[in-house]
């Protein structure tokens, strides 16, 4: 006749199979994008480094920058967040370890006649009981390991997406640092040509009074003095909100920046790389982040087919147990155990099925996600080059006419006091040096505003640690 353990090997054979069949056709069918299918190159670049924002050598930028990535609330959400998926990761690798409890407690109850005490029925006792009870799941099929592995995923990814935060508050100040930058030189330029045009208005005035001019000269050369002045105003305006957007940038009140007026053209531009490096990939908080949260759900994966098995468990316990007070805590009350457990689902009501289900939709997610980053990526890249690069033509064109308009209306001024020429010639003339120079410090602030762009868009000088590989695992 057989024995139990011959009898219980097959059963036991059985049941595990029967759980390992349930998982059949579901798992991640998404194909992650390589960077070569984009145009990638595999050219490295220093460019940028991690703090750019030296290059501007403007102390006042970098102290605003300081203190944003010191100060600033949105940047101490992202790092509040990291700190909770690291305590995610301590909280799912305590499930690898054994665990180590201790329970007293004392009951007074009346024991049961009909029941299993015996001559105690109908008494009144005290149960006491001290014990200190342990317990270790072995994990032999890797659940826990797995759920470990994606929280480490998630950390990491919280941890990129903390530095890309960073970045993104960094490029934020500088750009509105450029964009003040820009209104203060507007504001120099408006206020030189309010100059001209009062000197201007005091010459025809005194031509007019020589009989040499009209009073119509007289009226248009006084019109254009509150048109500039309306300008001046505007963009007073304008000033300060460019410097309570700093102020709010940088986690401080308006006072913080309200004197602040910084140079642009002691800003220098920046050079530009050649290519699109594949180092982009790593030099992106964004990307990196998407790899990572790729990782992660992969282990979802591997997690959730991992509990069609069984449930192993060694559980013990040793302390003291008695009726009464009197034999409790003696070696008469003595009292341990220990022993496995095995848990192995057999049927859920699909539950175990649809959990793997999700989890494999969202590996298919994160994975079109890290697609779709890497081709946003690429494209704001591209874009940001050749908006830089359209920027140093127009800039040249830019000088090249200005010098010519700056030529003629010496000219034209000179045959003006000469009683050459008429006054409408020479506001003409003025007012297209006038924009001119407004068109070159526009364009010389969007080409600072460009450089920004592209640092941002090529990481802005971070660079990860470690790298996920998850490429294989989910092709």
């Amino acid at each position: 006749m057989p024995s139990r353990a011959t009898l219980a090997a097959p059963l036991l054979a059985a049941l595990l199979l029967a759980g390992c069949a349930s998982t059949e056709g579901i798992a991640p069918t998404a194909k992650m994008t390589q960077p070569q299918q984009l145009g990638l190159q595999p050219a490295q670049t220093a460019f940028p480094k991690a703090n750019w924002w030296t290059t501007f050598h403007d102390p006042e930028l970098d102290r605003l920058i300081a203190t944003a990535l010191a100060d600033n609330p949105s940047l101490q959400i992202a790092q509040a967040r990291l700190a909770q998926a690291r305590a995610q990761v301590q909280g799912a690798g305590s499930a690898l370890e054994p665990r180590l409890g201790a329970a007293v407690s004392s009951t007074r109850q009346q024991f049961s006649n009909s029941y299993i005490y015996g001559p105690f029925g109908g008494n009144w006792y005290t149960d006491n009981s001290a014990l200190l009870q342990g317990s270790w799941e072995l994990d032999f099929f890797g659940k826990n390991r797995q759920t470990l592995q994606a929280a480490i995923g998630e950390a990491h990814a919280a941890a990129a997406q903390e530095q890309a935060a960073r970045v993104l508050l960094s490029a934020n100040v500088a750009s509105a640092y450029v964009n003040l930058a820009r209104l203060v030189a507007v504001q120099d330029v408006l206020q030189q040509t309010l100059q001209q045009r009062e000197q201007m208005l005091a010459l025809v005035r005194d031509r007019v009074r020589a009989g040499l001019e009209t009073t119509v000269q007289e009226k248009q050369a006084l019109a254009e003095v509150p048109q500039i002045r309306l300008q001046l105003d505007q963009t007073a305006v304008q000033i300060t909100q460019a410097r309570n957007l700093l102020a709010a940038l940088t986690g401080q009140g308006p006072q913080a920046t309200a004197t602040l007026s910084p140079r642009l053209a002691s800003l220098p531009t920046l050079g530009l790389p050649d290519t699109l490096p594949a180092a982009l990939m790593g030099r992106r908080a964004d990307i990196v982040s998407a790899r990572w949260q790729v990782e992660a759900a992969l282990h979802g994966v591997k997690a959730a087919r991992a509990a069609f098995y069984p449930d192993i468990n060694l559980t013990a316990f040793a302390g003291f147990s008695a009726l009464g007070f009197s034999q409790w805590l003696t070696g008469n009350a003595q009292t341990l155990g220990v022993g496995p457990a095995l848990t192995l689902p057999i049927f859920e009501g699909g539950a175990l099925r649809a959990q793997l289900r999700g989890k494999s939709a969202l590996a298919d997610q994160a994975i079109a996600q890290y697609n779709a980053t890497l081709v946003d990526a690429v494209h704001e890249v591209a874009d940001a080059i050749a908006a830089r690069q359209s920027i140093s033509r127009q800039i040249a064109q830019q000088e090249q006419a200005l010098a010519a308009a700056q030529d003629a209306m010496r000219l034209v001024d000179q045959r003006y006091k000469a009683g050459l020429s008429n006054y409408l010639t020479v506001l003409t003339v003025q007012s297209a040096v006038l924009k001119l120079q407004q068109a070159g410090v526009d364009l010389k602030a969007q080409a600072l505003a460009d450089d920004v762009a592209l640092i941002r868009a090529l990481g802005g000088g971070y660079t990860a640690p470690n790298l996920p590989g998850p490429t294989a695992q989910a092709q």
